[in-house]
C-alpha cells in the first residue's frame, strides 16, 4: 500500500529522482521555461515553488543592502545556503535571489505555469512546458 507517500517515482531510485529534481530546477531558473514530460512537469513544482519563496523571503533583506543588521544579513547567508542544496549552479542562484525573488514578492505562490503542447514521437508520451509567470523566459548568460 501507498498510504502517505506522495511523489511519483518515475521509474528511477531515489538518489536519481532527487538530482532529476535538481537539475530540473536548475534549469528552470536558469532559462525560465523548459520542455519536459506531464508527470515531471507535475511534480516539478512541488521542488520548484518552495525554492522560489526562500528568495521571497529575504527579498527585504536583499533591498536593505549594507543597512541590514548582522541578524538579517544571517538570514540571508542561510537562505542562500538552502538554495544552493536545490540550485546547482551559481548564475541560476545569483538569477534566483536578484530577479525572480523580486519579481515575484507581491504574489503568494503560483510561480509556475505547466503548458501542455505535444505528444512525443518517440513513445507517445505527452510533453509540456514549465514556464515561471510573468518572466519574459530570456536565459542569462552563464
Amino acid at each position: 500500500m501507498r498510504h502517505r507517500n506522495s511523489g511519483r517515482k518515475l521509474g528511477r531510485k531515489a538518489s536519481h529522482r532527487d538530482a532529476l529534481w535538481n537539475n530540473m530546477v536548475t534549469a528552470l531558473l536558469t532559462y525560465g521555461r523548459i520542455e519536459t514530460t506531464e508527470a515531471k512537469a507535475k511534480e516539478l513544482r512541488m521542488f520548484a515553488e518552495p525554492t522560489i519563496n526562500l528568495a521571497i523571503g529575504v527579498n527585504d533583506v536583499i533591498a536593505k543592502g549594507d543597512a541590514a543588521t548582522p541578524a538579517e544579513k544571517a538570514k540571508l547567508l542561510h537562505a542562500r545556503r538552502q538554495a544552493r542544496l536545490t540550485v546547482k549552479t551559481k548564475g541560476a542562484l545569483e538569477r534566483l535571489f536578484s530577479e525572480i525573488g523580486p519579481h515575484f514578492a507581491s504574489r503568494k505562490g503560483g510561480y509556475t505555469r505547466i503548458l501542455k503542447t505535444r505528444v512525443r514521437k518517440g513513445d507517445a508520451a505527452p510533453m509540456a512546458f514549465v514556464e515561471l509567470v510573468g518572466l519574459n523566459g530570456q536565459p542569462t548568460a552563464a
